[in-house]
Order: structure tokens, then sequence, then C-alpha cells
């Protein structure tokens, strides 16, 4: 008897929906990193947050709601639509899951930043707290857009699937 708990078979390298522990576990570890590097080294940045950030995540995270949007409806065949691609749909897959890890460890980033921010008491950390609750919200924006896009790309039941015990595989011959 094994005691190997991973899968066998062919579904062993199927890639699953994006965990929301994984971003959660993701986003705190980054605000723990952004509070000790701020609390460190924030008097020596001397400059204003950037903007640019805010603007890109922000930006990505419509993009993405877009393609969510456009993809449901060319993978339901809404009429008007052309048929998708399916390789452009595991394109967007691969993107939302990698695009909602960036923006949980961008949101942590941005939440233990802001949190600091609002500690600390300075007139230079008043005047960068627009920038990094900006950048919070944008990050969090972006992984609502990239679980979304991946929600978007999953394929619909089908009439006969609903028939089908939750094991049963179709093969060339028949169920399994």
């Amino acid at each position: 008897m094994s005691t190997d708990r991973s899968p066998q078979g062919p579904d062993r390298f199927r890639m699953g929906p994006t965990r929301t522990s994984t971003l959660v576990v993701a986003g705190l570890a980054a605000a723990a990193v952004a509070w000790l590097l701020i609390s460190s080294f924030y008097g020596d940045l001397g400059s204003d947050l950037p903007w640019l950030p805010v603007i890109t995540l922000a930006g990505l995270a419509v993009l993405e709601g877009y393609a969510a949007v456009n993809t449901r409806g060319r993978i339901e065949r809404r009429p008007g639509r052309e048929p998708v691609n399916p390789l452009l749909v595991a394109r967007f897959v691969v993107l939302a899951k990698a695009s909602a890890l960036a923006g949980a460890i961008f949101a942590g980033f941005y939440a233990g930043l802001t949190g600091w921010l609002f500690v600390e008491q300075t007139n230079a950390a008043t005047n960068d707290r627009p920038a990094a609750l900006g950048g919070l919200i944008a990050a969090l924006a972006l992984v609502a857009a990239a679980l979304w896009l991946e929600r978007s790309c999953r394929v619909p039941e089908q009439e006969d699937d609903e028939d089908r015990e939750p094991g049963d595989r179709e093969t060339p011959r028949g169920r399994l």
C-alpha cells in the first residue's frame, strides 16, 4: 500500500481554480515585508510615492474585466459573438492565475504600507496616504478581475454532463 497521496492518472497535472488561501497567505506575507521595509527605510526614501504602479494595476484590472465579459460571451456562444479559440482561453486562464497572485502580493504590500502610513504622523506620511490607498484599491480590483476572468474561462456544463456520476469520464467506447 502506497502512502503517496498525489493523484494518479491524467488528472494529476490538471490546473485547478486559484485557491483563496494561497492569495491570503501571499498578501499577508507581502504586508509583513512592506511593514518591515517601510518602518526601516521610510525616512531615507525622500520622495513621494509614485502613482504609476497604481495606474498600471488599475489598467490591468480594467483590461482583465473586459476580457472576462468578452470571453464569457464567446464561450456561451451568445448571438453576434464569434466562437473562442481554446488556446486563447488557456492563455487567459494562465494570465488570470498569475494576475490574481501578483495582485494579492501588491494588495498585501500596499496594505502594509497604508497601515504604517496611517500610524505615522509626519507630513510626508500624510502626503503618501492617497497613493498607498489607491494602490491597495487598484490591487484588490486586479485580484477581483483576475478571479472573474478565471471563472469566465470555465466551460459551462453540457446537458448530458448532468446525467453522469461525478467520477464518470467519457471514453471513445462510452463511460468508465
